[in-house]
C-alpha cells in the first residue's frame, strides 16, 4: 500500500501532466486565434459581448467563438493550477530530499497562469498591441515550462519512477563533463526563450510574410531593414493593431532578426545534444536525442511554412514546434541537473 502522502503525490503527478497538455492546447489554440485574427473576436472580458458564449448577433461569430474556446481552455487550465496548489499545501512529505516540497514551484505556476489571464484581458482592451499579446504568448510559454518542470520533478520523486530526482547529499561535486553539459544545456535554453520572444514578436507585428523566400529575404541577403521602428516596445494602447502598423522595411527587419536568432539558438541546441550524446549517461542521451528531433522538426516546419507560402495550419503548427523544443530542452536540463547531482 502507498502511503497518504505518496497517494497525493501521484494525483498531483497526473494533474500535472493533464494540465501540461492543457497549456500546450492553450499555446497553440492562442497562436490560432492570433494568426486568424480573432484577437477581438470578443470586444469584452472574460465574457463575449457580455455572455458566457458568443452570440449569434455578435458581428462575426466564427471569430468569437475561436476567442472563446481559448477562454474556456485557458480557464480550466486555472482550475487545475489551483487544484495542484491545494494538493501541494495539504502534503507532508516525510522525506527531507532536496526538491521533495512541490508547494514554491506550484505557487510559481499560480502566479504565472494568473499575470497571463491578466494580460488576456489587456490583449483586448489594448486591441491587441504588440507589446502585450507578446508577453501573452511569454507567459504562455511560461506556464507551460513551468507546468512540465513540475511533472519532471514529481515523476521523479514517484515510487519506481525511471526519471532521476533532483538534489544531492552534501559533499557530493558534480563530474567536470556534466558541468560542461548543464551550461551548454542552460545556454541553449536561454538562446531559446530568446527565440521564442522574437518569434513572438514577428507574429504580433504580423511579419511572417515579410520575407516571402528562403534562405534569401526579398531575394537579397541583406535587404532593406529599418531596425529603428522595428523593436520600439511601447506602443500607444488606444491604437487598433490588428493587422499590424509597421511598415514594410520595419516588418522585413523584425522577420531577419527572427532568422538570424533561429540559427543561434539552433547552433545552441546542437551544440548541447552532441555534446550530451557524446559524454553524458542513458537518461541523458535519451533527453539529447528528442532535442535533436524536436529542433529538426522545428526548422522543417519553419522553413517548409516559407516556402509554401505561410498556409494557416503550418504556421499554427510553428507555434506548436517551438513549445515542443521547449519541452524538450527542459528535460535535458532536467535530467543534466539530476545526473549532475548524482556524480
Amino acid at each position: 500500500m502507498l502511503r497518504e502522502t505518496d497517494t497525493t503525490l501521484i494525483w498531483m503527478r497526473r494533474i500535472a501532466f493533464v494540465a501540461v497538455l492543457l497549456a500546450f492546447g492553450v499555446v497553440v489554440l492562442g497562436a490560432y486565434v492570433r494568426l486568424t485574427t480573432a484577437g477581438l473576436g470578443c470586444p469584452d472580458w472574460p465574457g463575449c459581448y457580455g455572455h458566457l458564449t458568443p452570440p449569434d448577433a455578435a458581428a462575426n461569430v466564427g471569430r468569437a467563438w475561436r476567442e472563446m474556446i481559448h477562454r474556456y481552455f485557458a480557464g480550466s487550465l486555472v482550475v487545475l493550477t489551483l487544484a495542484l496548489a491545494v494538493l501541494a499545501f495539504t502534503r507532508r512529505p516525510r522525506a527531507r530530499a532536496p526538491g521533495s516540497n512541490s508547494v514554491p514551484l506550484t505557487l510559481a505556476v499560480v502566479v504565472t497562469i494568473f499575470i497571463q489571464a491578466l494580460l488576456g484581458m489587456l490583449t483586448v482592451t489594448w486591441q491587441v498591441a504588440p507589446q502585450i499579446v507578446t508577453l501573452h504568448l511569454l507567459f504562455g510559454m511560461t506556464t507551460l515550462a513551468l507546468l512540465w518542470w513540475l511533472w519532471l520533478t514529481l515523476a521523479a520523486q514517484t515510487p519506481r519512477s525511471p526519471l532521476p530526482a533532483l538534489g544531492r547529499s552534501p559533499g557530493v561535486r558534480w563530474a567536470p563533463s556534466n558541468i560542461i553539459g548543464a551550461r551548454l544545456a542552460l545556454v541553449g535554453l536561454v538562446a531559446l526563450a530568446i527565440q521564442i520572444a522574437l518569434g513572438g514578436w514577428t507574429s504580433t507585428n504580423y511579419a511572417a510574410i515579410a520575407c516571402p523566400d528562403f534562405p534569401t529575404c526579398q531575394a537579397s541577403w541583406w535587404p532593406d531593414m529599418d531596425f529603428g521602428h522595428a523593436f520600439v516596445l511601447w506602443h500607444a494602447p488606444t491604437m487598433n493593431y490588428e493587422g499590424g502598423v509597421l511598415g514594410n522595411t520595419a516588418r522585413v527587419a523584425i522577420h531577419f532578426t527572427h532568422r538570424l536568432g533561429a540559427l543561434v539558438a539552433s547552433c545552441a541546441l546542437l551544440l548541447a545534444a552532441i555534446w550530451v550524446l557524446r559524454e553524458g549517461t542513458a537518461g541523458t542521451r535519451a533527453a539529447a536525442g528528442a532535442v535533436l528531433a524536436a529542433l529538426a522538426l522545428q526548422l522543417t516546419i519553419g522553413i517548409t511554412m516559407v516556402m509554401k507560402g505561410f498556409p494557416l495550419w503550418l504556421a499554427t503548427a510553428h507555434n506548436g514546434g517551438a513549445a515542443l523544443l521547449l519541452l524538450a530542452t527542459l528535460a535535458l536540463n532536467h535530467r543534466l541537473i539530476a545526473a549532475g547531482a548524482r556524480s
